[in-house]
């Protein structure tokens, strides 16, 4: 390298392809450096490499040296999460927010990471900072990263959402450029529709698990399947059997978005679907180049992308009602079923309460969502559950050790022993899936609501109880718990919460176990034909030469005739 801005530049190159073990090996022999620059660049490419301990370090000297930087607050808050050091985390997000009190990022990662640690006593002061950014901001503004994920856990409105979503979409999209506009063509004799879908989950991963079976169902005489792979190879059973369930697997992980987007075009992708949005890892800016005639968001992001290069969200009547339509940039497409796919060939086996650490003659209440999805509200009726329900505990997914003390304290101040939250440590996804069959009845969170948790829990035979709200992240396991024909567990307040809880969960010498859903409600194969024909209408409409049109489910069609 022939100067420092050389060996920057780079690096931000390797960076920008997302090569991070690569940007870390070239600023290595030059740790030594007293640059500010370096050291974050540094720092933020061991941490994204896996070596979040290896990370500190150099993020340290990075804030050593520049005191009020504030993308090195960011990576170290990250490599402290990481590490387990959540608390630690929200200090540093602190710090960004006090630097930038009008900034949507700060006050997002503020609330979230107060939430990742069960910090409640800011919630609202938090939340109201939040949204007053988010109010002040101005609509066509492009200066920074929103970060919309964390909006999603907290109580908003559909438009705050798809508010944050553009202004994010709209800063990680500066700079690329659509490539020549291509004309969807009709398909004649045996010349396939090519879907493309892109993801960096195809391995163990919920998103995949979710996915494969309707992979394995698509109909390979009239689609063909590409998978444009961001993700790791892990080796696994199901990355294997994803990787069988399509027609060509092809790994983009070391291509910048422009070069994705590139790949799916020389690929003559017709629709392409993004399974990412707006979560960790996400690449689906690669679609503002338009790679394909048609682009379509599904399953990973609970809500609008705030793109206008994505034609179309796949959700359902639930989740998607076409009474929403403006909180969305996409035109609603709905499926005649719940919008999320399943896996009917999972085989779970309960596992002796004793082994997990549960009393054989306790009631066991699943809390299987993530730490930052209880909200102070969400708490407070989980805690008169119990104060109603004397044999009862809650056995919650570990939040780390910091997060799982401020739950116990946030219980024992509202007169519950600490020691009737039961934490569940992290384990594998298949030993996840048989450990749930132990409980008795599993208490969903709101604003947002379990997701792949909440099927999860069905599929090991474990009913739901939920609230159905506003915006997508509030109605997933209402369109869930609808599929599989428990919709009378979706409950109206949390009053109505607190007593069909206590109405369905007596001591089981008094009542039998609440009833079990299992997984018959999972119809693959249909779900694939149902998918399929919303393809199809989305691909006619293309050929046409039409604009993209809300898709009212075909069963809605049907009834209307």
């Amino acid at each position: 390298m022939n100067s420092l801005q050389d060996l920057l530049q780079a690096a931000l190159t390797e960076m920008g392809r997302q090569r991070w073990p690569q940007a870390a090996a070239l600023l290595a022999p030059f740790a030594h450096l007293q640059s500010n620059e370096l050291q974050r660049y540094y720092g933020e490419s061991l941490r994204r490499s896996g070596r979040p301990q290896d990370a500190v370090g150099p993020l340290m000297q990075a804030l050593a040296l520049k005191m009020d930087d504030v993308d090195a607050y960011l990576q170290l808050a990250f490599a402290l999460q990481s590490l387990q050091m959540k608390a630690e985390a929200a200090e540093c997000f602190r710090t960004v927010a006090a630097l930038q009190p009008q900034s949507v990022m700060a006050q997002s990662y503020l609330a979230h990471g107060d939430q990742q640690c069960a910090r409640w006593q800011d919630f609202d002061t938090n939340l109201q900072a939040l949204l007053t950014a988010i109010h002040q901001k101005p609509d066509d503004a492009s200066d920074e990263f929103g970060v919309p994920f964390t909006l999603v856990g907290l109580p908003h409105e559909p438009a705050d959402l798809l508010k944050v979503a553009q202004l994010s979409t709209r800063f990680l999209s500066r700079g690329l450029q659509p490539l020549p506009a291509i004309k969807a063509k009709a398909k004649t004799g045996n010349t396939k529709l090519r879907i493309g879908y892109l993801s960096g989950d195809f391995h163990t991963h919920a998103t995949a698990a979710l996915l494969v079976e309707t992979l394995e169902h698509h109909d390979r005489d009239r689609f063909e399947i590409l998978l444009f792979s961001h993700g790791p190879d892990d080796g696994s059973p199901l990355q294997q059997r994803i990787r069988q369930a399509c027609n060509r697997f092809i790994d983009v992980s070391d291509l910048d978005p422009s070069a994705i987007a590139a790949r799916m075009r020389e690929e003559s992708v017709d629709i392409a679907i993004d399974l990412k949005g707006h979560t960790a890892g996400s690449r689906f800016i690669a679609l503002a180049c338009r790679p394909a005639p048609v682009q379509a968001s599904w399953l990973g992001f609970p809500g609008t992308c705030g793109a206008d290069f994505i034609d179309y969200i796949i959700g359902d009547e639930i989740v998607t009602p076409l009474s929403d339509a403006a909180a969305y940039s996409e035109k609603i497409a709905q499926l005649p079923r719940c919008y999320q796919p399943g896996d009917s060939t999972r085989q779970i086996t309960p596992s002796p309460r004793t082994s997990l650490g549960l009393p054989e003659d306790a009631i066991v209440l699943l809390g299987a969502n993530p730490v930052y999805k209880i909200t102070p509200e969400v708490f407070d009726t989980w805690m008169e559950i119990l104060h109603r329900l004397p044999d009862a505990l809650l056995w919650q997914l570990s939040g780390g050790e910091q997060a799982d003390a401020q739950l116990r304290l946030e219980a024992e101040q509202r007169g519950i022993a600490g020691d009737r939250i039961v934490f569940m440590p992290p384990t594998d996804m298949a030993a996840h899936w048989q450990r749930l069959a132990a409980a008795d009845l599993a208490l969903d969170t709101w604003p947002c609501n379990g997701h792949t948790t909440t099927s999860d829990a069905l599929a090991a035979g474990v009913p739901v109880l939920t609230i159905q709200g506003k915006g997508f992240a509030s109605r997933v396991a209402a369109s869930l718990l609808t599929a599989a024909g428990l919709a009378d567990l979706i409950c109206e307040s949390p009053a109505d919460y607190v007593d069909k809880a206590c109405l369905m969960v007596k001591r089981p010498q008094d009542a039998q176990r609440p009833r079990r859903a299992a997984t018959p409600w999972i119809d693959s194969a249909g779900f694939a034909r149902d998918l399929e024909a919303l393809y199809l209408r989305m691909w006619e409409r293309a050929v046409s030469g039409l604009s993209p049109v809300e898709l009212p489910s075909c069963q809605r069609l049907a009834d209307s005739r």
